[in-house]
């Protein structure tokens, strides 16, 4: 019984297709995640100044690409429905709305370079050194915050239809130049003017550009203008951009408060003092070689739903979700048993003795028990991860916005509010807090997955 169980699994399983389709995903974003750690060590030994300000900076810049970035991106959907379904015209249309969608946010994001950035940080409070800088780096991603959004738009007429090694080697190739023109532009040399903070935001628009570079021209060949009816189609659709706002805003919204969550979750745990912040920061960093994965695959997961439903075809994406789902599961189990059996040699690769002095066993003995429980929410992360995909690649996206945001604020931001404030919340049950996050992502998004309605819906006409 159990053998013709596995026999007809196999028959209908997709792992070698989602492989294909999600590992170049998960290459192009590790490949993103390189230009962030480099930017971060080459701003570290340039001053302490800028390390201090790159990451409040940084992670204001990166709530509000990611959320103009997530609705341009969300033409990957659209044109999976289209791909899947044949009709071959409308994907052209649906990457034009995606480029006037870019041109807008391009504007917006300069708008608010100019009038949002001074005040914002101003209001922040921070040191006048450490306002400066901030508000240098956070300006001048904003103005060039429209290849950022770009990179998007033209990336998801690619992954929309399956094709994700044009994109991960156009995000190789920007890691590529960011690497040592990051280093040339902080520190003035090979004849580079020395920019500190400013060179590492200017190296990163850099890098975006030549991602979109890398993109373009492949898109607007001859035989995609062909098959696509891209100089015909060069007009703006009303019905589509109506309903890319309609789905996408919803979406890119969900990805922003996750982002918002975690990060209302670091500066919270900050009030609890520098031994917990330090323990707390290693060990998010260390996690993220659990969520990258997953976040490449998602992506992957709500394209080929897409393009199963498009088909007509659910159990298409039933069966892609599922092979993910193992596919991740094996990868994690292999990591948690690192981080359950071998925390203090993880986490010891963060730590300098001679930085940390009196602190370091302290630190190292927190961060080992707190990787310990990331070994544990990072099997149910993997449901909400994929389970969530499904949900937007279907055009579930407004269901998904009030689960994300019910639950950020009953699980995670009330509770840690008064817990630490009031109650004197210590760390392992502020991190209790993540368990029940994500926990209850997971049951919710389970829970609508089984329901089924996804299954009978189409973001397309």
């Amino acid at each position: 019984m159990l053998f013709k169980c596995w026999h007809n699994w196999r028959k209908k399983s997709r792992y070698r297709e989602v492989s294909i389709m999600c590992v170049p995903l998960v290459t192009g974003i590790a490949a993103t995640t390189v230009m962030e750690f480099t930017d971060r060590i080459f701003l570290s030994h340039y001053s302490v100044d800028a390390i201090s300000a790159v990451v409040p900076a940084g992670v204001t810049a990166f709530l509000v690409l990611s959320f103009l970035g997530g609705i341009a991106g969300y033409t990957s959907v659209f044109i999976a429905q289209y791909h899947g379904s044949g009709q071959l015209d409308k994907i052209g249309a649906t990457l034009w709305q995606g480029i006037f969608f870019t041109l807008f946010s391009g504007v917006l994001l300069l708008a608010i370079a100019a009038f949002v950035s001074t005040p914002l940080f101003e209001l922040v409070g921070h040191d006048p050194e450490i306002r400066i800088l901030e508000d240098y780096y956070f300006r001048i991603l904003c103005q060039g915050g429209i290849l950022h959004v770009a990179i998007q738009t033209l990336s998801g007429f690619f992954t929309g239809r399956g094709m994700t090694r044009p994109v991960m080697i156009a995000n190789i190739v920007g890691m590529i130049v960011n690497v040592p023109l990051n280093y040339a532009l902080i520190n003035g040399v090979w004849g580079m003017p020395e920019l500190g903070i400013r060179g590492a935001a200017i190296a990163t628009v850099a890098a975006w550009g030549v991602t979109v570079l890398c993109l373009a021209p492949p898109i607007f060949s001859s035989r995609f203008r062909k098959d696509f009816s891209l100089l015909t189609t060069m007009a703006f659709d009303w019905n589509i951009s109506r309903r890319l706002l309609k789905y996408g805003v919803p979406g890119a919204l969900q990805f922003s408060l996750d982002i918002f969550a975690f990060t209302f979750f670091i500066l919270i745990v900050g009030r609890m003092g520098t031994i917990p912040l330090a323990a707390t920061n290693i060990v998010i960093s260390i996690s993220s070689l659990a969520f990258m994965p997953a976040l490449g695959f998602s992506f992957g997961i709500s394209s080929l739903t897409g393009q199963a439903l498009g088909r007509g075809k659910p159990m298409e994406a039933r069966s892609a979700a599922w092979s993910g789902i193992h596919i991740l599961l094996v990868y994690t189990m292999m990591l948690s048993l690192f981080f359950v059996f071998v925390p203090d040699t993880i986490i010891a690769m963060f730590l300098d003795p001679a930085e940390v002095r009196g602190d370091y066993d302290e630190i190292l003995q927190m961060g080992s028990i707190l990787l310990k429980i990331v070994a544990f929410y990072i099997f149910m992360d993997v449901f909400y991860m994929i389970f969530a995909a499904v949900l937007k690649g279907a055009g579930d996206t407004r269901f998904i916005l009030i689960m994300i945001a019910g639950i950020s604020v009953c699980c995670m931001l009330i509770p840690l509010f008064v817990g630490i404030n009031y109650m004197g919340m210590g760390i392992y049950a502020a991190w209790g807090c993540i368990v029940l996050f994500i926990s209850s992502l997971s049951l919710v998004t389970s829970l609508r997955y089984r329901a089924g309605k996804w299954e009978k819906m189409l973001v397309i006409e």
